[in-house]
């Protein structure tokens, strides 16, 4: 297995040819590939990301079967089910980088902003079991004065460093393999669709750029993060 370093040199290597709109590298219909996979997976890193249609995974970073290990949920929040996948994989693939990949204008995190601002007791109780794990990261921020836009990618940002401290403290396992295999790294990004957006419009159709997240635990542009390392991602367009 490569290690955490080499796995994100790669998934950003990958997220770049997509950006600029080249050649991509395998074709998801590689008959070659298939047959190759029958005989086992090593997916080189684990991701979590949302389940939003303008982001995926493998196509965002140019991957196709048996790359990558990928987990979507709205908001990607983490819930038994999520930490149960990233143990299995984490111990059976011996994969070295796990990544929490959010995106702007998450649907999830808005959704919880508007239930903060004004609660409702309609929501659907599976809907709203995704907006109380992400209520917590939210919260905090409802005191600030800030444009609705501006609160918008907060919350983002926040959810994801959420989930990343979640996957941190809510394993046995992974705190383990954090603390006796040393390579292992974590890294938190999300995904940017447009910086400019036209009132009441959808983003743009820039292709998704992932961009890692700084803060706690997190040095911007390549650098380790929290956990040991987990990474933050979010997706913008080049």
């Amino acid at each position: 297995m490569i290690s955490a370093t080499e796995a994100l040199e790669q998934l950003r290597t990958g997220n770049s040819r997509f950006v600029s709109g080249g050649q991509l590298v395998e074709s998801f219909a590689n008959p070659m590939r298939r047959n190759e996979l029958t005989a086992g997976q090593e997916p080189f890193a684990v991701i979590l990301g949302c389940s939003d249609s303008r982001v995926p995974v493998e196509i965002i970073f140019d991957f196709s079967l048996g790359h990558l290990f990928v987990i979507r949920v709205a908001g990607n929040i983490v819930a038994p089910s999520q930490i149960g996948s990233i143990e299995f994989a984490a111990e059976q693939f011996d994969t070295r980088l796990v990544v929490v990949l959010g995106h702007d204008d998450c649907g999830a995190v808005s959704a919880t902003i508007d239930e903060l601002k004004r609660p409702t007791g309609s929501r659907s109780p599976n809907l709203s079991a995704i907006v109380d794990r992400i209520r917590p990261a939210v919260e905090p921020l409802m005191a600030t004065e800030t444009e609705d836009a501006a609160l918008l990618d907060q919350a983002v940002q926040a959810n994801i460093r959420a989930s990343v401290d979640h996957l941190r403290h809510g394993s046995e396992i992974l705190e383990t393999l954090i603390r006796d295999v040393p390579s292992i790294r974590w890294k938190a990004a999300r995904s940017i669709f447009s910086t400019v957006k036209k009132p009441g419009a959808w983003p743009s159709a820039t292709p998704t750029r992932a961009d890692w997240l700084s803060g706690r635990g997190v040095r911007r542009r390549g650098g380790r993060a929290g956990f040991h390392r987990l990474r933050g991602w979010r997706s913008r367009p080049g």
